[in-house]
């Protein structure tokens, strides 16, 4: 398909706006230290750490997986958004005011406070290879746009944006990430607020007809609520949400580099609450948007290709909206809108997943006292490797048929039940190192039971998990947390617990 000269006049003047965000904080200095790349120095407003904590979830995984979800299915997975501020009561509560005490820029200095060395190296590698998966999945999604406008193959398109995002994220740092996520929220809100128009107006029978459609094919349903934990249902979903969404804001590096950079405590507060309850209703709009897609579709079949009819190929149904119904300008915007906002995704992975790499590995075994110049040369050698290993994830993406689910079964994995660890440092004073690698230990075993049992050959049908995926990081650090708690009424700790830990 052949891209008309204005978007792309419109696709390379966003690209460069982007990328020259990075050389502008590059040039101002405040890039150019560790402190500076790693937590903005402390000195960002509140209102724009709010819309990047909101955009690190409006990534190219919300603006394409959401609507292909809904288009494809109904809006079972939006009860995941519905389950937001109760993660944000929590967090907003304890998790970051304790941040913000310690003053610590990485999020697992406090398992290493309460449990010892292995505790803060074992979050720290799940947290890592949760952002190769996060990073594979956002590239591997922005692909497939962008190989319907230019018509380039998937593969160079990771690529490309591999290199690109390596570059933007060593000159800008988190200063530049966090500035470009609020500009970023603002384009993709409205463009899929034109979107959405666009296609409602396009149904012959308008909003009435597509409301007929999606409830005669039940497209609004937020799924069963029977107490089945085999199956998607409004309740594995809901407590999948609370799960993850406590990880997030409360032991996610990403996150907490954010309620480190932001000018004050109550700062960090209101934007936490700012982003995090945003998102309930922006999400609600990409579901809306997929159910419209279904009715644009299905009262209009022959404006979509035979091959994107099949469910496996509903991820690329709203970008091949996006390059042939919108009006041209717009079109391009939007798709340059995209591959911003992959970008500042990625690039917080690569921001966070460098800062820990210096913080709880460089500075922790190898010279704790390194030189600014030193700092600076670590973190840029650990965003070029990271950025490298997260585009080959993104190159072995290709093929899986659902982003979303894979995504979030990825995501249940690596995390591990991290949760689980920080969560009995939190509350029990009585636990110590015995109980916290009794209770990692037995985590780590439920975790793959779950993981690959339901697919194995070898073990009798009794002995397979029978829990739906989405339940695998909630009884990972139910089985952490628990087994900690158990353990520690037999075996409590003797050593005094940190001030900063408690």
């Amino acid at each position: 398909m052949n891209l008309p000269l204005i978007d792309i006049v419109v696709l390379i003047a966003y690209f460069v706006v982007v990328m020259g965000i990075g050389v502008f904080f590059y040039k101002g200095g405040q890039s150019r230290t560790a402190a500076g790349f790693t937590a903005a120095s402390g000195n960002m407003p509140g209102w724009v750490v709010g819309l990047s904590i909101m955009a690190t979830y409006l990534s190219s995984i919300s603006f394409l997986a959401l609507p292909g979800r809904a288009f494809a299915d109904n809006w079972n997975q939006y009860v995941f958004s519905l389950s937001l501020p109760f993660a944000i009561i929590i967090a907003a509560r304890w998790f970051v005011p304790y941040y913000r005490r310690t003053g610590e820029v990485s999020a697992y200095i406090h398992l290493e406070e309460r449990f010892g060395t292995w505790a803060r190296l074992y979050a720290g590698i799940c947290y890592l290879l949760t952002q190769l998966a996060r990073m594979g999945m956002v590239m591997f999604l922005l692909a497939l746009p962008l190989n319907a406008l230019l018509g380039w193959s998937i593969p160079l398109i990771i690529v490309v944006t591999g290199a690109s995002v390596i570059l933007y994220t060593m000159l800008g740092g988190i200063v530049a990430v966090m500035w470009s996520d609020a500009i970023q929220a603002i384009v993709l809100m409205g463009g899929a607020i034109v979107c959405l128009g666009l296609m409602l107006l396009g149904i012959p029978g308008g909003a009435g007809e597509a409301l007929t459609l999606a409830v005669e094919n039940n497209k609004l349903s937020l799924g069963s609520f029977s107490a089945s934990l085999g199956e998607s249902t409004f309740w594995v979903v809901l407590i999948y949400g609370i799960v993850i969404n406590l990880q997030n804001f409360g032991i996610d590096q990403n996150y907490v580099q954010r309620y480190v950079s932001a000018r004050s405590e109550e700062a960090a507060r209101r934007s936490l609450w700012f982003g995090g309850l945003l998102y309930v209703p922006v999400s609600l709009l990409f579901f809306v948007i997929g159910t419209a897609m279904f009715a644009f579709y299905t009262t209009q079949p022959e404006l979509l290709p035979e091959e994107l009819h099949a469910v496996e190929q509903a991820d690329r149904v709203f970008p091949y909206f996006i390059v042939t119904q919108l009006p041209a300008g717009a079109s391009g915007l939007l798709i340059a809108a995209v591959f911003a906002a992959a970008m500042s995704t990625i690039s917080t992975s690569l921001n966070s997943s460098a800062t820990l790499l210096l913080t709880d590995w460089y500075k922790r075994f190898i010279k704790p006292e390194p030189s600014e110049r030193e700092s600076m040369l670590v973190l840029h050698l650990a965003t070029l490797i990271w950025g490298i290993m997260g585009t080959g994830v993104g190159l072995a993406m290709m093929g899986v048929e659902a982003a979303l689910d894979a995504w979030w079964t990825l995501s249940g994995i690596f995390a591990g039940g991290m949760l689980g660890l920080f969560l009995l440092g939190l509350i029990s004073r009585r636990a110590g190192n015995a109980a916290a690698a009794t209770g990692v230990c037995i985590g780590v075993l439920v975790i793959i039971w779950m993981t690959f049992s339901p697919e194995s050959s070898v073990l009798p049908e009794v002995l397979r998990s029978p829990f739906h995926s989405y339940m695998i990081i909630v009884i990972g650090t139910l089985s952490i947390l628990l087994i900690g708690l158990l353990v520690s009424r037999w075996f409590p700790t003797k050593k005094p617990i940190p001030e900063s830990a408690e």
